[in-house]
């Protein structure tokens, strides 16, 4: 337990916490206030710790990590601090003394809407394993009113809804006004000669005031409390009463406005200009607050401003962040007075870049007239960066004309994000070894050529504390009670599981525990889709962001031919199956949103179809998120990781199935082929085209979709279903866009840009496989155990041990809590 955890003062707290904020006695709170009081309480114990940690770290002159990122996809707070404080018996005995069940109250929290994607969650997961292994940390992102959007499912089809997470506030964040920084848009550069030098003065700009609401991240058990520092944004002067009194309504309020809509939604649509100017805003909005206090705060305690890459690393997530290069320029050459060669030299020791893809649409371009405009000092100083670093190439390679093309940062009429974060950065990661290698001879392979130094490889983790300790505490206790509880802080020893693996008894206990998780999750599906399923059936699960690369198509497409199989033979013998799909598609990816409404189309028809007896349930799970993805993860038998080779760069879903005990279905792409090396071919099942046959396809051509389509009866069949009415009987046309781009007869276009068809045969015989091994349950268990066991190279904590050795080079900060009371006494 917690040092400074008394279960006496915290039952106190929570019946004060009651009274002083709704007025009423602990016994006439609603779930929701009950919510409230617990949360106030939990973070009354964190605060003390908080505020020691901080004290250590000025104290050490700590080097701090900012870590920057557009998503940051913690999860809901409450249950996951408790764990963190370890006090999750003692809280519960509290709440049931007031009576209370602790699982209802944690229910009633709705998930932070600070993110969508892998990338988000991964930024939650370093942040939980900085905490815990003692390493200063902030978090930098922006606090997202709506977040991206809450999904609904009306008619099959998506539709987004905003998602008011704030609605009822947040018990757990701390708004910091005294740390308000102000931001810049827009306006010009007025260039004044001092006699010494010029000085870059922008002027007719618009700004706002970028506020940090600080929310707690509490490492496990060590009284270290790290940052998540998210920013608002708020008018410079809120209400213009001269303009409202001369009757401008709208101008009065412009200031506000400005400022509310940057900070509304997490991806503002971008299919069109507005869209995408307001993006960039956003990116500039909270790097420029981030970049601008922590050089605030570094002269606080630091005369020499050369100690920067000494006392402060900026670590950017993707390449969303890549303005802190131009913008940390920005300050040390028109702030601190530095010439470029000194801000340049600074600025290139103090950054550095973790790509997260290789496909060319996510390496962000900015129009120059966009970038230019919103953005002119900024401007002014990435045409230098380009100047200088194409002089560069020159210089290199006077051979190689082609070069500056293809690795300008400016080129084109657009600004490349991802050049610029690799030029202004001293280390370039991946975030899985064959993501890495790809970037190294592919994607980037220029840059690698010129600058080898700067590039390595951070397979991506997650975190045990979230996934499994809070996720699936009914496995958690199982793996507690045979290999003890170092596993929560060093997930290696997890692998003394491997010796349970053979055991008969273990087996049955394991798959007792998969059982009780899928009646759990059976009784989710039950209540939020109507729909039944059988625990007692394979629970086959695609839980991910939607995108045509992941292939969520195929699995569907998969589901069709596996139905038409049945309906022909409604006797063939196979077991029973549920295909769960979870995911979100970006508001302006129209074929993404069509791709859910054919998951539900099909959905309807096969769960709604009594000849088949129930062998098929097609469930999709509507706005996944973290608190029913822990859900999902623990109920999983098999993990469809099932992305065309060559296009994830690593994945984490994939790890959080394997640490719950799902067997992975999954190409040779992303960390896949490194959780592979780690549990055995023989315990996965792996199929399709490898990331170097999809690349010499892509290169060299030589496939052509129709063939398969001629020559493929039951490929054919499947595809005709999608424009001959049998899922869509009201619009024949419904499907169509999506069966043209597996053939695309009449387009220019290429089809079949992810080999759907192509890996199709080997996908379905990959289930064959799974059917036929579902029905050795003593082999299947073995096979579910042997992934957990060696799961452990997929934490986090590993993960961040390597950034800070060959990267950030951090010291840990060891903070003691009796010190911590002591300085309040």
């Amino acid at each position: 337990m917690y040092q400074g955890f008394d279960k006496e003062t915290f039952k106190k707290s929570v019946i004060a916490n009651a009274r002083n904020l709704f007025r009423k006695t602990i016994d006439e709170v609603t779930p929701a206030q009950a919510y409230q009081a617990v949360a106030y309480a939990v973070k009354d114990v964190i605060i003390d710790e908080w505020i020691a940690t901080q004290k250590e770290i000025l104290k050490q002159d700590s080097k701090k990590l900012y870590y920057l990122s557009m998503e940051f996809l913690v999860g809901r707070y409450l249950g996951n601090n408790i764990i963190s404080i370890c006090a999750q018996k003692e809280v519960r005995e509290v709440l049931e003394e007031l009576g209370f069940d602790l699982n209802v109250i944690e229910d009633q929290e709705r998930d932070p809407a600070l993110g969508n994607g892998g990338l988000g969650r991964l930024a939650a997961c370093f942040l939980d394993s900085l905490a815990t292994l003692g390493y200063p940390a902030y978090g930098c992102g922006i606090r997202y009113r709506y977040g991206m959007f809450k999904q609904k499912i009306k008619d099959g089809f998506q539709v987004e809804v905003p998602d008011e997470w704030l609605k009822d506030g947040y018990p757990f964040e701390v708004r910091r006004a005294e740390y308000a920084t102000e931001v810049k848009f827009g306006g010009y550069v007025d260039i004044q000669w001092d006699g010494h030098k010029n000085n870059f003065v922008q002027k007719g700009y618009q700004s706002v005031m970028a506020v940090p609401y600080d929310l707690p991240v509490v490492g496990y058990g060590n009284n270290v409390v790290d940052t998540l520092r998210i920013w608002d944004a708020q008018p410079v002067d809120s209400f213009n009463l001269s303009e409202f009194d001369r009757g401008n309504y709208n101008r009065a309020v412009e200031q506000e406005n400005l400022a509310k809509n940057l900070v509304e939604v997490l991806y503002p649509n971008d299919n069109h200009y507005a869209g995408k100017e307001l993006r960039l805003k956003q990116q500039y909005f909270f790097i420029s607050a981030s970049v601008q206090l922590a050089i605030r705060k570094f002269k606080e305690n630091h005369n020499n401003i050369f100690e920067l890459p000494d006392k402060v690393v900026f670590q950017m997530n993707d390449t969303h962040p890549t303005v802190a290069v131009p913008e940390l320029m920005r300050i040390l050459m028109d702030e601190e007075g530095l010439s470029w060669e000194e801000a340049w030299d600074i600025t290139t020791r103090t950054c550095a870049y973790t790509n997260h893809t290789i496909m060319a649409e996510a390496l962000e371009k900015w129009p120059i007239e966009l970038f230019s405009r919103l953005l002119p000092r900024i401007y002014q100083i990435v045409e230098e960066i380009n100047r200088r670093f194409v002089a560069e190439i020159q210089k290199k390679y006077p051979n190689d004309p082609g070069r500056v093309s293809r690795m300008a940062v400016i080129h084109d009429g657009q600004v490349r994000m991802a050049y610029m974060a690799i030029v202004g950065s001293f280390s370039v990661n991946g975030v899985a070894r064959l993501h890495t290698e790809i970037l190294e001879k592919q994607e980037l392979r220029d840059f690698y050529e010129m600058m080898p130094q700067k590039f390595n490889n951070k397979t991506n983790g997650i975190t045990q504390r979230r996934f499994l300790l809070h996720g699936d505490p009914l496995l958690a206790d199982w793996v507690t009670e045979k290999v003890g509880d170092d596993w929560i802080t060093n997930l290696s020893h997890i692998e003394k599981l491997a010796v349970y693996a053979d055991d008969k008894k273990c087996q049955q206990e394991f798959m007792n525990i998969k059982y009780r998780n899928k009646v759990r999750l059976a009784k989710y599906i039950k209540e939020h889709n109507g729909i039944d399923v059988d625990p007692r059936s394979i629970f086959d699960v695609q839980v991910k962001r939607l995108h045509e690369y992941k292939r969520q198509l195929m699995n569907i497409l998969h589901v069709m031919y596996l139905y038409n199989k049945l309906k022909d033979n409604p006797n063939m013998d196979m077991v029973p199956r549920t295909f769960i799909f979870g995911a979100k598609a970006a508001a302006g990816y129209k074929r993404a949103k069509l791709t859910i409404k054919l998951i539900n189309s099909v959905a309807d028809v096969i769960n709604n179809d009594k000849s088949i007896g129930g062998k098929i349930k097609v469930v999709f799970i509507e706005d996944y998120r973290v608190s029913n993805a822990e859900m999902i993860f623990a109920a999983a038998d098999v993990s469809e990781q099932i992305s065309t080779a060559s296009k994830e760069a690593s994945g984490t879903g994939n790890m959080k199935f394997m640490l719950n005990g799902a067997l992975t279905l999954g190409t040779m792409d992303g960390a896949n082929v490194e959780i592979v090396e780690e549990v055995g071919k023989d315990n996965a099942f792996i199929f399709g085209m490898s990331s170097d046959e999809v690349i010499g396809y892509e290169k060299n051509g030589g496939y052509n979709p129709m063939d398969i389509f001629n020559n493929d009866q039951d490929i054919r069949r499947v595809l005709m279903q999608l424009i001959n009415g049998y899922y869509a009987p009201q619009d024949t046309e419904l499907f169509r866009d999506i069966y043209n781009s597996l053939l695309n007869t009449k387009s220019s276009d290429k089809a079949d840009t992810y080999f759907i068809l192509k890996d199709f045969r080997s996908y379905a015989e990959a289930h064959e496989r799974i059917d036929q091994a579902y029905r050795d349950e003593s082999w299947w268990a073995k096979a579910a155990i042997l992934n957990v066991a060696h799961s452990g190279k997929f934490t986090s904590d590993r993960t961040i041990e390597e950034y800070v050795r060959d990267i950030w080079h951090l010291s840990k900060i060891h903070v003691s809590l009796d010190k911590a009371a002591a300085d309040q006494e």
